[in-house]
């Protein structure tokens, strides 16, 4: 069992941009230091309350100040982007990185961004697959080529020079491309169903949908690795969660439900974004009927894993148990109105808590495995 996180990130846009920045910074270096595995970063063009828009920037800034963490876009949206640019942006990264790069694609899901770029009605599903062929293509192909897709055509036929190095897009570090990660929101999705046929790293967001939709990831993930004639491998799968780790339950508790906090800000954001696509039962909490009388503090109630250490153990293994056997916990990062309690709760989570549940997990997995 390891540990990661996700830094979409959100962050009241009355706060001065670059302070947050260098808040998101401190963030992923006490990550590191800390021993997270994996760093993932949003992408969010016309939204300042996420307003990193460009995650491969950012995570450059990273790799000097970082030892060990991989970092992973969260996620590429690739209907908004010229195949041939995420290539070969994609491949210096890997390279300045020395191949500790995780390539998160997605179809993009804000919907300021998908107006913007002329996507909203797109099959954008259907975009990042033939996206992502002509991607691995300009990675494995020296010209001439021409490829010719539904969304985009390209081609480089006439001028090139490959004596002289002109017209041969770079190569990633890793061989034959950066492990490839994609996400994963609706229930029963489909996205986990090609992710197994084609071997990506799938990722659930469980930040922004109950843990009940979750197991249906797994579920579609088997299936298509099933279809592909693979095993499932648990520990390929990665899941988010909201998590607060506090030296006491009321500690905890005070900061969640804190009407002037960050989990405030952030789940009355998500909850007029899901209204807003009309899709308000993902964050509705189990046993309430109506979408319609969900407040903020009741998702966070069910989001949020929050207490002591004991406590929020407690919580990770029913939620583990309940959504299936993930091998990555991928904690949501939040806004640091308290920055001591934040980097408390890290330290908490890294050395109290994820011990005992990669120990749990692997004694579950055992009984598992000998049934």
């Amino acid at each position: 069992m390891k540990l990661g996180i996700f830094m979409q990130p959100v962050h009241d846009p009355k706060r001065d941009f670059n302070r947050v920045l260098e808040e998101d910074r401190q963030a992923a270096i006490l990550a590191d230091e800390l021993g997270y595995s994996e760093c993932y970063i949003g992408e969010h063009i016309t939204a300042t309350v996420e307003p990193i828009s460009s995650p491969i920037t950012f995570m450059a800034t990273l790799l000097p100040v970082t030892r060990q963490m991989k970092f992973g876009s969260g996620v590429f949206c690739l209907p908004q982007k010229h195949p041939a640019m995420v290539a070969s942006e994609a491949a210096l990264f890997d390279h300045l990185a020395k191949g500790r790069f995780i390539m998160g694609i997605g179809p993009g899901a804000l919907s300021s961004d998908l107006e913007m770029f002329g996507t909203t009605d797109s099959n954008r599903g259907e975009m990042v697959v033939e996206s992502l062929d002509m991607i691995l293509k300009l990675w494995s192909q020296d010209p001439p080529f021409d490829f010719k897709g539904k969304y985009w055509h390209i081609s480089l036929q006439d001028m090139s020079r490959v004596e002289f190095g002109v017209g041969r897009m770079p190569r990633p570090f890793q061989q034959p491309h950066p492990p490839i990660a994609i996400s994963l929101m609706s229930p029963a999705s489909p996205t986990a169903k090609l992710a197994g046929q084609q071997g990506w790293i799938p990722i659930s967001g469980g930040s922004f949908v109950q843990s009940r939709y979750m197991a249906s990831h797994w579920e579609m993930y088997e299936t298509g690795c099933e279809l592909a004639g693979r095993d499932a491998d648990p520990d390929i799968w990665r899941v988010c969660r909201s998590i607060i780790v506090a030296d006491s339950d009321q500690q905890a508790e005070d900061h969640v439900l804190d009407p002037d906090g960050p989990f405030a800000f952030w789940f009355n954001y998500l909850i007029s974004s899901v209204r807003a696509r009309g899709v308000e039962h993902v964050v509705r909490p189990d046993g309430r009927e109506h979408d319609e009388s969900v407040t903020w503090q009741d998702v966070a109630r069910s989001q949020v894993a929050y207490g002591s250490p004991a406590t929020v153990l407690d919580k990770l293994v029913a939620f583990r148990e309940r959504t299936g056997p993930f091998g990555t916990l991928v904690q949501t990062a939040h806004e640091w109105t308290d920055p001591a309690l934040a980097r408390r709760s890290m330290t908490l989570l890294a050395e109290q808590v994820m011990p005992k549940l990669a120990q749990h997990s692997k004694v579950a997995g055992k009984a598992t495995a000998t049934v």
